[in-house]
């Protein structure tokens, strides 16, 4: 069971919050809110405020125990800009866009987060490598002598 929380209309780009984000992803909730806490940036307090309110959905909606989920993704959306104009010399003018962003926390009990067994690879017959070492075994083939000025 996965739940979800979005933080919409940010007000920090989406940049800055990836740069938090990929440092929370996979760790357990608690782990992650302390992690959080202390990170100086503000995306760390936005992306702290929406784990917890995903927290609080969990434990709320679907009777989830916080101790056993786990951060199963964090992204950050481009949200809209707000375009402004800043007056630059001789009567002309600048653009500045404010951007926004949208931030979604999504978290999983630990248990659902089993890993995929690795594919095993295929095994080449053993009539197929044969060839293969003959030619590595045989000699190099002989190069044609470079053309130079002088054997002109």
């Amino acid at each position: 069971m996965e739940v979800k929380s979005v933080y919409k209309y940010a007000r920090t780009s989406a940049q800055k919050v990836r740069e938090v984000t990929r440092e929370v992803q996979g760790m357990s909730v608690s782990h992650a809110l302390s992690i959080l806490n202390y990170t100086p940036k503000k995306a760390a307090l936005l992306i702290g405020k929406t784990l917890q309110s995903a927290v609080a959905n969990a434990e709320h909606n679907h009777e989830l125990d916080a101790d056993d989920l786990f951060v199963k993704s964090a992204i950050a959306t481009d949200g809209p800009a707000l375009k402004r104009i800043m007056p630059r010399a001789r009567g002309s003018a600048a653009a500045i866009k404010k951007k926004s962003c949208h931030i979604t926390i999504i978290l999983a009990p630990k248990h659902d987060a089993a890993p995929a067994a690795p594919k095993k690879a295929k095994e080449e017959p053993e009539a197929e490598a044969a060839p293969a070492e003959e030619a590595a075994e045989s000699k190099p083939k002989a190069r044609r002598p470079r053309k130079t000025k002088d054997s002109e």
